[in-house]
C-alpha cells in the first residue's frame, strides 16, 4: 500500500498542523449569494449522483418552530458538506451555517453560509463558537450543519465519537435564548442498481433542548449519549439499506438514465418475459 493511501485520514484537524493565525469571516449571505449557491451545489450533486433520497423529513415539524436547529451528520467523505447544503436550502429551508476548517483558503464560501474555525487552540476554536451561539440564538430560521467527529474518518466508521463542540453551542444558546433544536441525520452513499452512485438521507427525530432543561446539564455525559444514539440510528439506516429496505424515501431528485443504460436494459428484456429486468 502506497504511502498516500496509509495516510488518507489523520486526527489532528488540518489547522493545527497549520498552526498559524487565520483571519475569521462571518458568513455573509444575501438573496443573490444564496441563489447562486442554491444552483451551484444542487448541480453538483445531480451531476454526480444518479438520485438523492430522503426519508422522515417530516420529522422537523416537531421542532421548537421558536428556536433554530442545529443538525448532526457523520463526515466520511468529501460530499458530506454539499449534502448538508441541499439539506438544509430544498428540504428545510433554512439559511445556511456550516463551519469550515478550509475557509480561508476559500473565502467565498463565506457567500453561501459558510464561516471558519481555527482548531490550532482552544482560544482560536472559541470565536467560531462564540459566533454560532449568537447567530443560531437570534435567528430561528438559521441551521447549523455540524460534523460532531470533527475530522473525517473512514466511511460507516465505528465508533462515534463527538467532539464536545456541539453540546457547548447547544448548551450556551437554551440558557441564552431559550431553546435549541438538534435534528440527527444519518447519511449514506450507496451503488443501488445504477451505474452512479446515490445519496441517502435519513432525518431523525428532533432533540429540543430548553432554558430548564440543561440547568444540571453533564456536557460530556451529554454527548456520549449523543454518541450511542447516534450510532443506533446511522447502523439502523445501513441496515435498512442492506436488506433493500427503501420505504419511505423520496426523491429529492433523480437522473435521467443514460442512454447506453436504456439500450441495455431493452437488450436484456428480449426474449425474457417476466424476467424484472
Amino acid at each position: 500500500m502506497s504511502e498516500d493511501l496509509e495516510n488518507l485520514y489523520c486526527n489532528v484537524p488540518p489547522t493545527k498542523i497549520r498552526n498559524r493565525e487565520e483571519k475569521f469571516r462571518p458568513a455573509r449571505t444575501t438573496p443573490f449569494w444564496e441563489t447562486i449557491a442554491d444552483m451551484f451545489f444542487f448541480n453538483m450533486l445531480q451531476h454526480r449522483f444518479h438520485s438523492m433520497l430522503v426519508k422522515n423529513e417530516e420529522l422537523f415539524e416537531e421542532r421548537n418552530k421558536d428556536a433554530a436547529t442545529i443538525f448532526f451528520a457523520p463526515h466520511g467523505n468529501w460530499w458530506d458538506g454539499i449534502v448538508g447544503y441541499n439539506m438544509l436550502r430544498r428540504v428545510f429551508h433554512h439559511t445556511v451555517r456550516v463551519m469550515v476548517e478550509e475557509m480561508n483558503r476559500f473565502p467565498l464560501l463565506s457567500r453561501a453560509g459558510a464561516f471558519p474555525v481555527n482548531k490550532r487552540s482552544s482560544q482560536e476554536a472559541m470565536k467560531s463558537l462564540k459566533y454560532a451561539i449568537d447567530d443560531l440564538g437570534q435567528h430561528a430560521d438559521h441551521g447549523l450543519w455540524i460534523f460532531p467527529q470533527g475530522v473525517i474518518k473512514p466511511p460507516n466508521y465505528r465508533p462515534f465519537e463527538f467532539q464536545t463542540g456541539m453540546t457547548y453551542i447547544a448548551e450556551k444558546i437554551a440558557k441564552k435564548y431559550g431553546a435549541i433544536n438538534l435534528v440527527p441525520v444519518a447519511v449514506a452513499f450507496a451503488f443501488l442498481r445504477e451505474d452512479q452512485p446515490e445519496v441517502l438521507v435519513e432525518v431523525g427525530k428532533p432533540i429540543i433542548l430548553t432554558k430548564e432543561n440543561v440547568v444540571n446539564l453533564d456536557r460530556h455525559e451529554f454527548t456520549h449519549k449523543l454518541e450511542k444514539d447516534f450510532t443506533e440510528f446511522c447502523d439502523n439506516q445501513l441496515n435498512d439499506i442492506s436488506k433493500g429496505h427503501f420505504q419511505g424515501y423520496r426523491q429529492l431528485f433523480v437522473k435521467r438514465v443514460h442512454w447506453y443504460r436504456r439500450i441495455e436494459k431493452k437488450l436484456k428484456g428480449i426474449g425474457m418475459k417476466g424476467s424484472g429486468i
